[in-house]
């Protein structure tokens, strides 16, 4: 593709800037757009960068930078509320010199990215709300909320679940999915743990899940999803917060097996709960001038372990797309026709790993039961280590 104006790209998380930096590195221009006045240094959670992940972050230079504030993690021990060893499982590649996959927290990977895009000279610009479009046959034309506008050949929706763009390219688009989950996490200090580091412990709890892992600095780091029946409405806040929170998860997790209540304890701040939301079956990725791509697109649900990684790929073939390609459309075809049937692989998977957590008596019982039988047979799974190993040939 022969661009004329830069590329606009709708979103500065983590799609956003790593296609910016494999478009720069295709020879084409493009601008960042995003909606928040201000960068999100030191907000949120953590997340896992898998092996596939990291191997199209090296595609474009970053994956040293990226994870520079990351741990290994490449290891997964599942157990039942009262400590019964379920199995084990992995998160990506488990062994040097492999990239074994990382846990960092999301504002450190965004912030890694940001400074790359800044080193590059890619220009981001901030409060950029976008409200409509105006799409031709010869262009896309970008309307925001602050009464400015951009022009461009190309149009990049990178702006996460509940994406503007995706309901731009079609108004009937299917809204996110809930997950029935609500999802808190936190840093634990001074707690001590028997895990020992790189790995992940699961507790498929009496009432809820609850994960965690040591940081390199001695931190236990925590997540737990709560089973909720009711989906919230957008940006309502969800109660319990703050004390009241604290003391909920306290009960929820009082009778299982593990740490859960020691590290909760230990917790200095705990994040609000936040509703858990996936994009299982999209069915129009792009028009003619405009294409959404990572969450915008495909979300998984945080079970994948998946979110990251796809979304940097996205990115990455993306732009092989449109570099390849005569046209946008040309482009958006070949990406979908390469990215649809794997990554709805994934989300289906990740649904599954759901369910299991929101099981009832009867259901964690036959959970238990079976899984590790379930985890046996999937050890070797080679559908699994293609996933892993996943590579996009620039």
């Amino acid at each position: 593709m022969t661009a004329t104006s830069p590329v606009l790209i709708m979103g500065g998380g983590i799609a956003g800037p790593a296609l910016a930096m494999a478009l720069q590195k295709a020879g084409i221009k493009s601008v960042i757009y995003e909606a928040h006045q201000n960068t999100a240094d030191g907000v949120g959670t953590f997340l896992t960068l898998a092996s596939n992940g990291i191997d199209a972050l090296r595609t474009i230079d970053i994956d040293a930078s990226a994870i520079r504030d990351s741990f290994p993690t490449p290891n997964i021990g599942l157990r039942s509320a009262s400590g019964k060893f379920l199995g084990q499982t992995s998160t990506g590649k488990t062994s040097p010199p492999s990239d074994v996959s990382r846990t960092i927290r999301r504002s450190d990977l965004y912030a890694a990215m940001r400074e790359q895009a800044v080193s590059r000279r890619i220009l981001t610009e901030h409060g950029k709300r976008l409200t409509d479009v105006k799409e031709t046959d010869r262009d896309v034309t970008a309307i925001f909320e602050d009464g400015t506008t951009a022009t461009s050949s190309a149009l990049v929706g990178c702006d996460g679940v509940h994406s503007a763009v995706r309901s731009l390219i079609d108004p009937g688009a299917p809204q996110p999915k809930f997950a029935g989950l609500l999802n808190t996490s936190g840093y634990a200090t001074g707690a001590e743990v028997t895990i020992a580091p790189g790995t992940y412990e699961m507790i498929f709890g009496k009432q809820a899940f609850f994960g965690y892992t040591v940081a390199t600095s001695n931190d236990v780091w925590w997540f737990a999803n709560i089973p909720e029946a009711n989906e919230p409405r957008r940006n309502e806040r969800i109660d319990p917060s703050g004390h009241a929170l604290r003391q909920h998860l306290l009960e929820l997790f009082r009778d299982d097996s593990g740490p859960a209540v020691r590290l909760i304890n230990a917790t200095q701040e705990i994040t609000p709960l936040i509703p858990i939301h996936s994009v299982p079956h999209l069915p129009s990725w792009h028009s003619d001038r405009m294409v959404v791509i990572g969450d915008a697109a495909h979300a998984p649900t945080p079970s994948s372990g998946q979110g990251a990684s796809l979304s940097v790929e996205d990115g990455v073939l993306l732009a092989k797309c449109l570099r390849d390609s005569p046209s946008p459309a040309d482009a958006f075809r070949a990406f979908e026709q390469q990215r649809r049937r794997h990554v709805e692989h994934i989300i289906k998977w990740a649904a599954r790993m759901n369910n299991s957590k929101a099981a009832g008596p009867v259901g964690a019982a036959i959970r238990d039961a079976i899984m590790p039988v379930i985890i046996k047979m999937t050890a070797n799974n080679k559908a699994q280590q293609r996933l892993f190993d996943h590579h996009i040939d620039w």
